[in-house]
């Protein structure tokens, strides 16, 4: 059965818990991957999806190093740093986001970036990054929790709210476009166009009405009016600019009329009814199962997978009350995810997919432990050397993926571009930027473009890691060594030839085995650390510039 799997299938559990961690958490280490190997696969799910607490709970700001931040976002009315306008705290805030998916050994973060796909915005470019902050909160507040009320209170987020010009949406002047994206985009899905105006799920009509639901909901930039729920702050109802008329929508959606009204808390009872009716169609659950099932599994869905994943998964979403997280233990602990439920080699799942640069950067510097700088006594180095320079800049932004600064509503194109998907992440535009990301962190420098010999802040000492790390069993025994490495660097076991590539020629260089032992005991009675780093570089930079490295 597609949706039942209480242990790990037969292969070694440690390849396929290493999976699950791959595909859920930015966070993947081998310690994690050992631990979650000693548990049934439903328990490993589980215990991915409790919500981590976060390292810091807002950026901080400081303009040099060994000065105290000082944090300019929550309480709300906090002023800005002495010296700074709005535009400089972006590279702040997107700092502390991405280092906290760095710490996070759950779901949490991956789920809340998928919402960011699914509820997009690029607003971090030109609206406050305090708004932005709320956003990003207000994801993570769902991510793991009710969909239906994620999808509810997104309408009154201040970003949203400004991103999709509905402070322009007034009961004189109507503007159609948080309408059209809220059901394009956020709920059920356009569907094939089946005539003029008519779209399989809903029609052009429907998003004229829905406009008119949505009439009056402002931005309030003060951000002194908060979600009761959520405690974050939210935009407001402006009755005046309300239309108080009913509103008819069609025959996709049983012809449900949503009376008017001309009060603050009417307003947001129209606003509960369109939600109500949107999440009574069917295609709404399958909408968000089908997103899931392309974010986790793979590209492709067939219309046996649309039958056999997407249906009892979309059931199971609805039976929940839109609960997320019934939906990812059936879906992340069942055969399919593992590539269990038949023999075809052709539809691999395992290793199927191609590293976002969230994926690749972020998985690669937890696996080799690589020490950040702490934001609160080195902040310039931590927010700006590192992660605007080196991960934003050009980890990620050279890479295709502009974080937080999506090319238009609809997300990353390799996040929902059928039938690429995925495969976007790697291509001729792509490929140095990838490539690069182990030797910026080998040497600890940019590597590429603008100040190429400079400090990123970080630095992998792989012998050191090697020697105090605790990853391997015997370091002296060199194919032992290999094998303990690669075995939790690339998603499936590699076959002899393969293997032989990277000990023979890449390791050991074509040397005598005995070269590494006795170059290994010197390192550890002189400390001349030489022959040990050139042949362990050569070896981490084989296996992150391997084709197999670059998938998941």
């Amino acid at each position: 059965d597609h949706r039942d799997l209480h242990s790990f299938p037969t292969r070694r559990s440690s390849d396929l818990a290493a999976h699950l961690l791959r595909r859920t958490s930015y966070h993947y280490t081998k310690d994690s991957v050992d631990k979650m190997a000693l548990l049934p696969a439903a328990d490993a799910v589980s215990a991915l999806q409790a919500l981590r607490p976060l390292q810091l709970d807002q950026p901080v700001y400081s303009a040099t190093d060994n000065v105290p931040p000082v944090t300019w976002i929550n309480p709300p009315g906090t002023p800005l740093p002495t010296g700074t306008q709005d535009f400089m705290m972006r590279h702040y805030l997107r700092g502390w986001w991405i280092h906290e998916a760095l710490k996070d050994d759950g779901i949490g973060h991956k789920m809340t970036f998928f919402f960011h796909q699914f509820f997009a915005t690029s607003m971090i470019g030109t609206g406050l990054t305090n708004s932005y902050f709320d956003y990003l909160a207000l994801l993570r507040w769902g991510a793991i929790g009710n969909f239906k009320k994620l999808a509810t209170k997104i309408v009154t987020d201040n970003t949203m709210l400004r991103y999709l010009n509905n402070n322009e949406n007034t009961a004189a002047n109507p503007n159609e476009n948080f309408a059209r994206e809220y059901f394009e985009l956020f709920t059920i899905g356009k569907g094939p166009q089946i005539g003029p105006g008519d779209y399989t799920n809903y029609t052009e009509d429907d998003i004229v009405a829905a406009a008119r639901v949505l009439t009056g909901f402002r931005v309030r930039g003060q951000r002194d009016m908060i979600d009761p729920e959520t405690g974050i702050p939210m935009g407001r109802a402006v009755v005046g600019q309300h239309d108080d008329e009913e509103k008819k929508f069609s025959d996709k959606f049983q012809g449900t009329v949503i009376q008017g009204s001309d009060t603050q808390a009417g307003m947001f009872t129209e606003l509960n009814a369109f939600v109500d009716m949107i999440f009574s169609q069917p295609g709404t659950a399958k909408n968000l199962c089908r997103r899931l099932y392309r974010y986790f599994v793979y590209r492709e869905i067939s219309d046996e997978i649309e039958n056999d994943i997407i249906v009892p998964l979309s059931n199971t979403l609805i039976a929940n009350n839109f609960e997320i997280k019934p939906v990812l233990e059936q879906l992340l602990a069942s055969q399919h995810f593992y590539d269990a439920d038949d023999s075809n080699i052709a539809d691999e799942i395992v290793g199927g997919m191609i590293k976002s640069p969230l994926e690749l950067a972020l998985q690669s510097i937890s696996f080799f432990d690589i020490a950040i700088p702490d934001p609160l006594t080195l902040p310039r180095t931590h927010y700006r050397l590192f992660y605007e320079q080196a991960i934003t800049n050009r980890m990620f932004g050279a890479a295709n993926l502009p974080i937080f600064l999506p090319s238009d509503v609809a997300g990353y194109p390799a996040l929902y571009s059928d039938p690429e998907y995925s495969r976007q992440w790697f291509n001729s535009s792509t490929i140095v930027a990838r490539y690069k990301v182990p030797a910026m962190l080998l040497t600890g420098t940019r590597q590429f473009g603008g100040g190429v010999n400079q400090s990123i802040g970080v630095k992998l000492n792989i012998d050191d890691w090697v020697k105090n790390g605790g990853f391997f069993s015997d370091p002296l025994d060199p194919y032992t060594l290999v094998q303990e490495l690669i075995a939790y660097m690339l998603p499936e076991e590699v076959d002899n030839d393969r293997f032989t590539y990277f000990y023979i020629k890449v390791f050991l260089d074509e040397l005598p085995p005995a070269d590494w032992t006795y170059e290994w005991q010197n390192y550890l009675t002189t400390g001349d650390s030489t022959e040990v780093t050139l042949a362990l570089e050569r070896l981490v930079n084989a296996v992150m510039y391997s084709p197999e490295y670059q998938t998941f």
